[in-house]
C-alpha cells in the first residue's frame, strides 16, 4: 500500500535538504552531532506541523488531507533518521545477510492515516533473530524518535516472530494487516508481506470476521452502545472512525483490497454506499485532527467544552431555534447513523458471500421460507422478494416495519438497505394513505418490542419520511449536560420504558407507575404523546407549546378520534408540569395541589402524565432518575389524586393534624407520649408539612436533646434515596445559611430543606442531602464529618465563604455552557408564602450563597427545593419577611433580585465571615 498524492509535499518536509543538513552537522561535529541532528529533525517536525496546521484551517472539512499529510511526515523524518544511523552512526562496510532492517508501518499509521498527536505504530523486521547491529541500529532510532517527543509503539521481530505472533493475537494480525512499507530492506518486507498473507491468512478469514464483530460489540459496551451518546469518542464510539476501520479490515482479509475503493469491485459496497463511507471517514477525521490541534494532545474525545470550538473551526453557524454547534453535533450524529447503515449492508453482503460457498455464517441453519404478505421469512429474518417491491407500493415500507413487530422477527439487512435506498418514495400521498397510518401505529403501540423496531425505521429513514416532525429532530443534540441522548434516540428509548413498564418488567424500580398503567384507558394517547413531546425541540419558541400544535395536525392524521387528539396535545403542552412541581414546589402546601389539579381537572389525565413524566426523565440517561424523584412524584400523584376523587373540598386543617398525629403515634408505639411532650412545641404548620416517619425521629430527637444548645442527627434514609440531617439548635438570623454552608464543607448537597421554630424558640430544622453527584452519604465517616461541619459552621469555627470557594466543582466541564442566572417571584404559588425560584449554573455552595443572600435581604426562609439538570440548578424558596407576611412590593422584590443576582453569578466570592 502506498501514501496517496500529497500536494505540495516539501512545503510540508523537504527530505533531501534535512538530510543534507544532517549530513553536515555529522560532517562539521562527528560523534557530537547528535544533539544538532536532534534540533534539525525538531525544527522539520514542528515547520510540518504548522503547515498541515495551516492547510487544516484554510480547509476546515478536509480530514483525510490532513491525516495522509501527518503520515507523509512522520514517514520522511523515519526516512532521514534510519539512513543517518545506518550510513553514519554505525555504517557497517560488509553487513552479514542476517544484518538487514525492513521498517514496516502498521495499524493507523500503516494506512497512512493520522491525527497530529497520534502514536507512531513501527514494526522492525529482520531475517533472524536480532544480531547486535540490528539492535543498535533499531535503538538508535527509536531514542531519536522518542527526543521528538513522539509517542512510539514499536517491535523487533524476524520473520518466524511476525508470522508466530500474528497467528496467536487479533490485535498484532490486525496491525500488521495495514503493514506499509516504509523504509530499509525492501526485499525482506515483501518476504514478511507474502508469508503473512500465505501462512497467517489463509483459511482464517471466518475467525478473523466474528474476532473482529465480537471486539467491536465490546468496544460498543464499554464506550456507552449507543451512536448518540452526548460525548462521543470520534475514533472507539459507536459510528465513529473505528467502525469504518473495521468493515475495512474484513475487506482487506477476505478480498485482500489493498484501498477501501475496492471494497465496490468485491461486492461489499455500492458506489454511492462508498462514497458515503468517504464522506464519514472525512469528516470524523477533520473532527479527530481538531481535537488534537486544540488539545495539543492525543484527545478523541468530542467533549463538551471542545464542541464548541470544534464546530467554530468548521465553520458551522448559527441559525434559528439551533446553536452553531447544536447543527455541528446533529451532522456528527447523521453520519455515525450512516456508518451504521453501511455496516449493516456491508455485513449482509458478507453474509450472502459466505452462504453461496454453501457454508453458513453468523446466522442458524437456513429454513425454509414462510410467506407473510408481501415479504418472507427465511433464517429467522425478514426478507423482500424483489429489487421494487416498494416502488411497486411505498406503503410496503411502513408495512415491512410492521410485519417485523407483529411476528417478532429481525429484518435481514438486504431488505433494510432497500429500505434505506427507497425511503424517498414516501411522500405526502403515503402520509396520508389510511392503511400506512394504521400500520405505523401498530408499530407504535405494539406489545412485543417497539423500541427496537422504531430504532430499525430510524436507522432506515423511514421514520423521518414517514413522520417528517420527527426527521427534524433525528440525531439532533440538546447542548447541555442533562440530555445524554439526541432527541430521537431520547423518544425511543422513552417508548421502549413505557413498553416496559406496560410488561410489568419494571415494578421493582416503578411500582406505581406499574399499577397505574393498567387503570390507563387509552394506550394510543398514551404512547402518541409519547412520541410527540419532544418533537418540536430545536425551533424558536417553547418546545411544549409548539408540540402540542404539532399533535393537533398529525394525530387526525394517525386516525386518532377528536378528544383523543385533544388529549395527546393536553398531555404534550403540559409533560413538564408534573416535574415541575413535584422537584421546584412545596408539596405539603396545599396550594400546590390545588393548582396542579386545576390544570389537570381528570384522573385519566393524571394517570397518563404520570406515566409520561417518568419515562421522559429516565429516557434522558443513567443517573438521572433517582428514590427521591419518584418519592417526590409518586406523593404528587396521591395527594392529587384524592384531590380528584373526593373533588375540591379541602380536609379541614385540624381533621389532617389529628390524622398525622395519629399516625405518628403508630410509629412512636409505646413512645407516643411524646406527642403531646416536646410535640406541644411545634406548631400546626410543622404537623402539616413534615411526613409522619420525619415527624417521630424529630420527636424522639427533641427528647433526647432537652436542655443541649446544639444537637445534630443523621440517618441514611432509603426511602428518598439520601441522608436525613436534622438540626435542633436556638433560632437565630442566618442560622439557615450557616447549616447549608456546613453541609456543603462536608461534601454535601442540600436536595430538600424544611425550616421550623417550635414554641420555645428552637429551630427544627430538616435537610435531604446527598453527595454532589446525587449519591447518598450513608456510610458512619461521612456521617460523622456531616455533623462535625455543622456543628463547626454553627460555632463560628470556620470562615465560610473562603474555604467553600475554593471547593472543586462536582462537574468541573459545567464551565462549558453558558447559564445565566434568572430570578422569578411568585405570590400565586401559595397563600402563605412568596415562592422565589432561582436558576444559576450549578456549583459547590450556591445554596449557600443564596440563603446568605436572603438573610441580608431580611427574608425568612421556610422551606426550600433544590432541582438539578445537568450544569443547570433551579433553587425554590418559600419565604416571608420577619413579620411573616409575603414580599409583594415591587421595590422590595428589585432588592431581593438584586442580592440573589449577585449571588447567582460565577465569580470567586471575595474572603468574608
Amino acid at each position: 500500500m502506498m501514501l496517496p498524492r500529497i500536494a505540495n509535499q516539501r512545503a510540508i518536509v523537504d527530505r533531501r535538504a534535512l538530510a543534507d543538513a544532517v549530513s553536515a552537522a555529522f560532517a562539521e561535529q562527528g560523534d557530537r552531532s547528535r544533539p544538532a541532528v536532534v534540533e534539525l529533525l525538531r525544527g522539520a517536525l514542528d515547520s510540518g506541523r504548522a503547515e498541515l496546521a495551516r492547510r487544516l484551517e484554510a480547509r476546515p472539512s478536509a480530514g483525510t488531507e490532513c491525516a495522509h499529510g501527518q503520515a507523509f511526515l512522520v514517514d520522511q523524518l523515519v526516512r532521514v533518521i534510519h539512513d543517518h544511523v545506518v550510513g553514519k552512526v554505525y555504517r557497517a562496510s560488509n553487513r552479514s545477510t542476517g544484518e538487514r532492517i525492513a521498517i514496516i508501518a502498521v495499524g493507523g499509521y500503516g494506512r497512512g492515516e493520522m491525527a497530529p498527536h497520534s502514536d507512531v505504530d513501527i514494526a522492525f523486521v529482520t531475517p533472524i533473530k536480532p544480531t547486535s547491529w540490528c539492535e543498535q541500529v533499531i535503538e538508535a532510532i527509536l531514542y531519536f524518535l522518542w527526543d521528538l517527543g513522539l509517542k512510539v509503539g514499536h517491535s523487533s521481530r524476524s520473520l518466524d516472530e511476525v508470522v508466530r505472533m500474528a497467528k496467536s493475537d487479533l490485535t498484532i494480525r490486525t496491525a500488521l494487516l495495514e503493514g506499509r512499507y516504509v523504509w530499509g530492506d525492501r526485499d525482506l518486507f515483501d518476504a514478511a508481506s507474502a508469508r503473512f498473507w500465505n501462512e497467517v491468512v489463509n483459511g482464517t478469514e471466518k475467525q478473523f470476521v466474528a474476532e473482529k464483530l465480537q471486539e467491536r460489540n465490546e468496544r460498543h459496551k464499554r464506550l456507552g452502545d449507543s451512536r448518540y451518546v452526548v460525548e462521543p469518542n470520534v475514533k472507539e464510539g459507536k459510528g465513529g472512525l473505528r467502525d469504518l476501520h473495521t468493515l475495512y479490515w474484513i475487506g482487506k482479509y477476505i478480498h485482500k483490497v489493498r484501498d477501501a475503493s475496492e471494497l465496490v469491485d468485491v461486492g461489499l459496497l455500492t458506489a454511492e454506499e462508498y462514497r458515503a463511507f468517504r464522506r464519514a471517514e472525512n469528516f470524523f477525521w477533520a473532527v479527530r485532527c481538531h481535537l488534537h490541534a486544540i488539545t495539543r494532545r492525543a484527545e478523541d474525545r468530542l467533549t463538551f467544552d471542545l464542541q464548541r470550538e470544534v464546530a467554530m473551526r468548521m465553520n458551522f453557524a448559527d441559525r434559528p431555534g439551533k446553536s452553531a454547534v447544536e447543527r455541528f453535533m446533529q451532522y456528527f450524529f447523521l453520519q455515525a447513523k450512516q456508518v451504521g447503515s453501511l455496516t449493516g449492508v456491508f455485513l449482509a453482503q458478507l453474509d450472502g458471500q459466505f452462504a453461496r460457498q454453501k457454508r453458513s455464517f453468523f446466522a442458524s441453519l437456513r429454513s425454509r421460507r414462510k410467506k407473510v404478505g408481501p415479504f418472507f421469512i427465511e433464517g429467522g429474518k425478514l426478507g423482500v422478494p424483489a429489487e421494487d417491491t416498494f416502488q411497486q407500493d411505498p406503503v410496503r415500507l411502513v408495512e415491512l416495519f410492521a410485519v417485523a413487530a407483529s411476528e417478532k422477527v429481525e429484518i435481514h439487512p438486504e431488505a433494510m438497505r432497500l429500505a434505506r435506498r427507497d425511503a424517498g418514495l414516501i411522500d405526502a400521498a403515503v402520509r396520508k394513505d389510511q392503511r400506512a397510518n394504521a400500520l405505523f401505529l401498530d408499530v407504535l403501540t405494539s406489545r412485543n418490542d417497539p423500541e427496537t423496531v422504531l430504532r430499525w425505521m430510524n436507522e432506515a429513514g423511514v421514520f423521518g419520511r414517514f413522520v417528517p416532525d420527527f426527521g427534524r429532530v433525528v440525531a439532533q443534540m440538546q447542548f447541555d449536560m442533562y440530555h445524554h441522548y439526541t432527541v430521537d434516540e431520547h423518544t425511543i428509548r422513552a417508548i421502549g420504558l413505557l413498553a416496559s413498564i406496560e410488561k410489568g418488567e419494571a415494578k421493582a424500580d416503578h411500582p406505581l407507575a406499574s399499577e397505574v398503567v393498567g387503570k390507563v384507558a387509552s394506550r394510543r394517547v398514551l404512547y402518541v404523546a409519547t412520541l410527540l413531546h419532544d418533537i418540536a425541540k430545536g425551533r424558536r419558541g417553547d418546545h411544549s407549546v409548539l408540540g402540542a400544535e404539532v399533535a393537533m395536525k398529525l394525530c387526525p392524521r394517525l386516525g386518532l378520534s377528536a378528544a383523543e387528539t385533544e388529549l395527546v396535545a393536553w398531555l404534550v403542552r403540559w409533560h413538564l408540569l408534573m416535574s415541575a412541581t413535584a422537584f421546584k414546589r412545596d408539596l405539603a402546601d396545599y396550594k400546590t395541589i390545588a393548582d396542579f389539579v386545576n390544570t389537570v381537572q381528570s384522573q385519566e389525565r393524571l394517570r397518563l402524565l404520570l406515566l409520561l413524566t417518568i419515562v421522559d426523565i429516565r429516557a434522558v440517561g443513567p443517573g438521572v432518575w433517582n428514590s427521591w424523584k419518584r418519592q417526590l412524584l409518586g406523593d404528587l400523584f396521591v395527594s392529587a389524586e384524592e384531590v380528584l376523587r373526593l373533588g375540591h373540598k379541602q380536609h379541614g386543617r385540624a381533621e389532617r393534624i389529628i390524622a398525622k398525629k395519629k399516625a405518628v403515634g403508630a410509629i412512636l408505639k409505646e413512645r407516643d407520649n411524646l406527642i403531646g411532650t416536646v410535640g406541644r412545641q411545634l406548631g400546626d404548620a410543622y404537623w402539616i408539612a413534615e411526613p409522619e416517619d420525619i415527624i417521630a425521629l424529630n420527636l424522639q430527637q427533641m427528647d433526647q436533646a432537652l436542655g443541649e444548645l446544639l444537637s445534630v442527627e443523621a440517618h441514611w434514609y432509603p426511602a428518598r434515596g439520601a441522608t436525613l440531617v436534622t438540626v435542633l439548635a436556638a433560632d437565630h438570623p442566618g442560622l439557615f445559611y450557616r447549616i447549608a454552608g456546613g453541609i456543603h464543607l462536608a461534601g454535601g448537597n442540600i436536595i430538600d430543606a424544611r425550616i421550623h421554630t417550635a414554641r420555645n424558640g428552637t429551630a427544627v430544622d430538616n435537610f435531604l442531602v446527598q453527595d454532589p453527584l446525587g449519591r447518598p452519604l450513608n456510610e458512619a465517616s461521612q456521617i460523622e464529618r456531616l455533623k462535625n461541619a455543622i456543628a463547626d459552621a454553627l460555632a463560628n469555627r470556620v470562615k465560610l465563604v473562603p474555604q467553600l470557594a475554593a471547593r472543586p466543582l462536582a462537574r468541573p466541564r459545567a464551565d462549558a455552557f453558558d447559564v445565566r442566572p434568572i430570578v422569578i417571584f411568585d405570590n400565586k404559588a401559595s397563600n402563605r408564602f412568596t415562592v422565589i425560584e432561582v436558576g444559576a449554573r450549578d456549583r459547590p455552595a450556591l445554596l449557600n450563597r443564596l440563603a446568605r443572600a436572603l438573610f441580608e435581604a431580611r427574608l425568612i426562609v421556610h422551606s426550600a427545593h433544590i432541582a438539578t439538570y445537568g450544569e443547570r440548578a433551579v433553587d425554590t424558596f418559600y419565604v416571608t419577611d420577619v413579620l411573616g407576611e409575603k414580599v409583594d412590593s415591587e421595590a422590595r422584590m428589585k432588592a431581593v433580585e438584586k442580592r440573589l443576582l449577585e449571588a447567582a453569578e460565577d465569580r470567586k466570592v471575595k474572603a468574608a465571615a
